[in-house]
């Protein structure tokens, strides 16, 4: 068994265990047609891992905090749907240019108070990003949250991300690509 598999074993596992806020089951998972009708409408691929997560594991409902964002509906928490909350982003950004939000990164998961966890899907190892909007500017709201999802799924499943109680006072470093990847072509 690889080491993607049995992340993803335990991922399950911890998946059918826990609940996060908002969700009262573990959703199914998503089939094929789902995720490429997901994927033409973002415009880019998923990461092969978090398109595993969601094939494999269930449509969100598991994960940190408010739990992965569903793909294409909505949650019964009434949070967006992960490519909702994408494009809704996006388009916010060309019409506030001092908010923009850089392509292929996509929303994952709530934080809470507007923040969210997202995966650059346009990086080979996916790093996911927290996007904290309630800094003064958007060149400060955005922290590197792990080098990778594979990363990230570890720190939940043994419990020692950055947002558990015992770990409160990591810090995150800036998402340092921001500026480059929200860069406009002249």
């Amino acid at each position: 068994m690889t080491e993607i598999e049995q992340l993803l074993t335990r991922v399950a596992a911890k998946a059918h265990n826990t609940r996060p806020w908002g969700w009262a089951s573990l959703p199914e998972p998503v089939d094929a047609a789902a995720l490429a009708r997901a994927e033409t409408a973002l415009g880019f691929s998923l990461p092969p891992l978090l398109a595993e997560l969601y094939l494999r594991i269930g449509d969100g409902g598991f994960g940190p905090e408010y739990g992965l964002l569903p793909l294409l509906e909505g949650p019964p928490s009434g949070e967006p749907a992960a490519v909702v909350q994408y494009l809704a982003n996006r388009e916010s950004g060309r019409k506030d240019p001092d908010w923009p939000w850089p392509e292929g990164v996509l929303p994952i998961s709530h934080w809470g108070c507007a923040m969210y966890a997202c995966v650059d899907c346009h990086a080979p190892e996916a790093p996911v990003l927290l996007f904290e909007p309630n800094a003064d500017t958007s060149d400060h709201a955005w922290y590197v949250d792990a080098p990778s999802l594979e990363l990230w799924l570890h720190t939940w499943v043994e419990g020692t991300g950055w947002y558990e109680e015992t770990n409160d006072d990591m810090d995150m470093v800036p998402w340092t690509d921001f500026r480059i990847r929200t860069r406009r072509a002249s």
